[in-house]
């Protein structure tokens, strides 16, 4: 046995070790568990948090749960093959999911300003709410302030939490710049809409006049986004009205964002950070895993999506490259290249007749092999790149318990792709590992 093939042999069995080092997340269990009243999925975008959330539901309906999916903007594909077409703010049966014991899966996708609207006509008489309703500056608020999708996320949450309908909530957190925007945001928004910033804003307003204007314009500039969009004296006729219609709701905004961020850190509430096997992802994980700790937010674990596993792993990258190019220059790939004669010798004695159709063909399936050795090299070159990145997560943060989910050939586009999806997280290890 040569130097090298024992070096990559004792370099798989760190790896295997480093990776038994990290506790594996049971999956099953967190679902099963009658505490477990809320899931929030999180992490960066594009790492398959809708696609986890939607596999927890149905994996938890089909278990005895009665959950709700609350996702956001999710693809196309995804929503129909959960038969939510025209999915809206309302949770909605999905079919084709019927769980042992009354197990059922309802889903529904946020819709940002018809969750604020209800807020405004829950805590608002009718006349107050169609004032607000129909104010410009609370349209421009509602639909498109920096946080009020993260917020409302939040708003919906502490509703379907309040309704009891459900004894499990699935969330699927919004597509953020940043994953820490969804702790933030709700914070942002609440302290915005508490009323202290805009009774300053309003000051000038009771004053009047130019000099009023030029106060005015002069809060204004520390705002950005859609306000500073509205400008001059319908601006400020907006803003009169809306503080005026919204002044006893005020403070209601920062209690509920408050009381939601406590529901957060309360015993049934689960956390999962979602990421892919690459060095910004898993980074933005690790992040997010450390920010949560430092709310005292309650992680379950780390769900890795994505990774890229092998049937053959017993053949290393380098050995395949090895035989790939033993079989281009002739040689025989299970020896050395030193008996490559003994192949050219065969083969010029099969060089007439039928011999040399035979010659041409092996030719072809050499060609062939090599090429597939060479695939296989690839895939274990990106398999080993991948563990050195888990590596260094689990390094880091050894306590973080950890499901592995195989990477797919395509897109998940039906209720069987959620349920395959849904076995590899409870197994918690890819297909074939």
């Amino acid at each position: 046995m040569t130097e090298a093939t024992t070096g990559t042999k004792t370099g798989a069995r760190m790896d295997a070790a480093r990776m038994d080092a990290a506790p594996r997340l049971p999956v099953d269990r967190l679902l099963d568990d009658p505490g477990t009243r809320i899931i929030v999925c999180c992490g960066a975008g594009g790492v398959g948090k809708t696609t986890t959330a939607a596999a927890l539901g149905v994996r938890a309906a089909e278990r005895g749960r009665k959950v709700v999916v609350l996702t956001i903007d999710p693809a196309r594909r995804l929503a129909q093959s959960m038969g939510i077409d025209s999915l809206d703010n309302t949770p909605r049966r999905v079919k084709g999911v019927d769980g042992a014991d009354g197990g059922e899966l309802h889903a529904m996708m946020l819709d940002m300003k018809r969750t604020f609207d209800e807020i405004v006509e829950g805590h608002a008489d009718s006349e107050r709410a169609e004032a607000i309703l129909a104010n410009p500056f609370y349209q421009s608020l509602s639909a498109g302030f920096a946080g009020t999708q993260e917020y409302m996320a939040m708003e919906k949450l502490g509703q379907l939490r309040a309704r009891e309908d459900w004894d499990l909530i699935v969330v699927d957190t919004p597509p953020s710049r940043s994953a820490l925007d969804f702790l933030d945001a709700p914070k942002r928004l609440g302290s915005f809409l508490d009323g202290k910033f805009i009774r300053v804003l309003m000051a000038p307003a009771k004053v009047g006049g130019r000099a009023g204007m030029k106060f005015l314009n002069v809060g204004m500039s520390l705002m950005t986004g859609t306000l500073s969009k509205l400008m001059g004296a319908s601006l400020l006729k907006d803003v009169q009205t809306f503080v005026a219609a919204m002044d006893t709701m005020f403070g209601g905004f920062r209690t509920r964002a408050d009381a939601t961020f406590r529901l957060l850190q309360a015993p049934g509430t689960a956390f999962l950070v979602v990421a892919a096997p690459e060095p910004d992802a898993l980074r933005e994980a690790a992040y997010f895993v450390e920010r949560l700790a430092a709310e005292k937010m309650p992680l379950a674990g780390l769900v890795l999506n994505r990774v890229h596993v092998s049937g053959a792993d017993q053949l290393s990258a380098e050995r395949a490259l090895a035989a790939a190019e033993n079989l281009e220059e002739g040689g025989i790939v299970d020896q050395e290249s030193g008996n490559a004669g003994l192949r050219d010798s065969a083969a010029e004695a099969d060089a007439t007749g039928a011999g040399a159709a035979e010659s041409g063909a092996d030719a072809d399936v050499d060609e062939i092999t090599a090429g597939l050795l060479r695939l296989h090299a690839e895939r274990m070159q990106v398999i080993a790149r991948e563990q050195r990145t888990r590596d260094r997560f689990t390094s880091l943060h050894p306590e973080v318990a950890v499901a592995e989910v195989a990477a797919l050939p395509g897109d998940v586009h039906d209720l069987a792709g959620l349920r395959a999806i849904g076995e590899r997280l409870a197994a918690g290890v890819p297909a074939g590992a």
